[in-house]
Parts: C-alpha cells; structure tokens; sequence
C-alpha cells in the first residue's frame, strides 16, 4: 500500500467509498484538494484507490477527517494505518494537538492510538420548531469592524486559532450584538451551519434563525441550555459521536457552541 496526494483525478473513485447514511463526500473533497490549510492522501493498492483521509490545519491545531475505506477493503486494517499516516506527519511539528470526531465503531482504534475521549457531539433531528418564529432584533448582518471581536470569541469558545478557516466565511455571517457587545455570530456557510455565543440568549436566538432553514442540529453534550431548547422544540437525539485529541489538551468552552461546523472541524 502506498500514499500519495488526493487529486481532482481521483474525485470519480472517490464516489465509489461514499458511506451509506452520509451526505456526498465528493464536494468536501474537492474543497480539501483546493484548499492551502488541507493535505487529503489517498491509500493506493495495485493502482485502485482504496482509502482517504484529510489533515485540517489552524495555526497549532490539526483536524483528522474522512478517513474513509473502500467497502471492499474494510475490516483490514486500512483505516488504522490512514490515520497512522496523518498522524506521522503532524505529531510532534509545530502542531500541539491533533482532533477526530469518531463514531462508536472507530473510537476503539483512536483509543489504541493514543486518542482521548475529551466530549461527546449529540445529534438532534425531526423537531416541530415554529419557522414563523419571529428573530431577535439583536441579530444583524457582519461589518468589518466586528471582525476582531468574531475572531476572539471563537478563540474563547475553540480553544483554537481558526482564522484561516473562518475568514472564507465571516462577512457572510451573522451577529448577535447587544449594548454594543458582540455575543454570538451563525456562520451559516461554514459546514453544517457553525453557532458560537458568549451567552445562552445569544446562541438560542441564532438557533432560531437557523432552524428556520434545517431541521437538524448537532451540539456538545456540555450545552444544556441549547439541548434543553431543543427537547422543548421536539427534537429527538437519534445518535452521539466522541471528540477525540491527542497531544496537549486545551481549554475551550462546549458550552458556547449551538452547532458544530461539521465532521471535519468540530
């Protein structure tokens, strides 16, 4: 078996591992191809594609993501060795800590390889919330000079330094400014729609609006004040996934997050 780097070639053989029950794998990995801050590889066996798997990186930090096997190859080993791979080429270089979303069946791997359990995500669908809800007047579109406080926040909240990843998506967001302050923004094109907030008010106001356009949500366990929102909105948690580090453990804040951006980020 051998590594190299995913190419827009491969994106047609790239359809052939998609995942039952996921949404299209091939749109994130053409953006991992394009993007500076990815480095997605591919497992190669007598020339046929039979894995991938994606490096994220922020300024110290590093996201694992879509390590994913050909059905016909499961169940030998190649998922380990993609992450061994990924993991090589990152620990102990200027990147302090390396991150994975996993879901029940992959936690045991990332266990052995040294990963720690730090939360686990929640995922909530099928709720009966009012879209006619009217919106906060607190809620107003990005200005630039609202930058520097969006970026600080998520820092607070990520206990990351994301900002190459969020600028291609800040001045499409949305703010949650009161007295002046900046208390929670909804990066509705980033991922699955990312909500941070310095406060329940904000992060539940800006719940709102996005769920006007999803039915969905998926948050730390640690956000009660957003889980309990939900449950009272009809949702129903249909399944958990662990965030997973390994390397420094840091300081951030679950409770300030009302929707991950995705698998890829957290």
């Amino acid at each position: 078996m051998t590594f190299e780097p995913l190419l827009h070639t491969d994106l047609d053989s790239v359809k052939e591992l998609q995942p039952e029950g996921w949404y299209d794998i091939v749109p994130y990995n053409k953006y991992f191809i394009d993007s500076q801050f990815c480095e997605p590889i591919k497992a190669v066996i007598d020339n046929k594609l039979v894995g991938i798997g994606t490096a994220i990186m922020h300024k110290d930090t590093v996201w694992l993501a879509h390590i994913i096997v050909h059905p016909k190859y499961r169940s030998k080993g190649i998922g380990r060795t993609i992450t061994e791979k990924l993991i090589e080429n990152y620990k102990g270089s200027a990147f302090k800590t390396i991150y994975l979303i996993a879901t029940d069946l992959g936690a045991p791997l990332y266990t052995k390889l040294g990963f720690i359990t730090e939360t686990e995500y929640t995922f909530f669908k099928e709720g009966s919330f009012d879209k006619n809800t009217s919106l906060s007047p607190n809620i107003v579109p990005f200005q630039e000079k609202f930058r520097n406080d969006i970026l600080a926040m998520d820092r607070e909240i990520s206990g990351e330094d994301r900002e190459n990843r969020l600028k291609e998506s800040i001045e499409s967001s949305l703010v949650y400014k009161e007295n002046g302050n900046i208390l929670g923004c909804y990066f509705h094109e980033l991922g699955e729609g990312m909500i941070i907030a310095r406060n329940p008010q904000a992060g539940i106001e800006l719940m709102k609006l996005r769920l006007k356009v999803n039915d969905n949500a998926v948050l730390p366990i640690d956000n009660a004040a957003a889980i309990q929102f939900l449950l009272n909105n009809g949702f129903k948690e249909v399944r958990k996934a662990k965030r997973m580090y390994l390397g420094e453990k840091r300081a951030w804040k679950p409770q300030g997050l009302f929707n991950r951006v995705g698998g890829q980020i957290g």
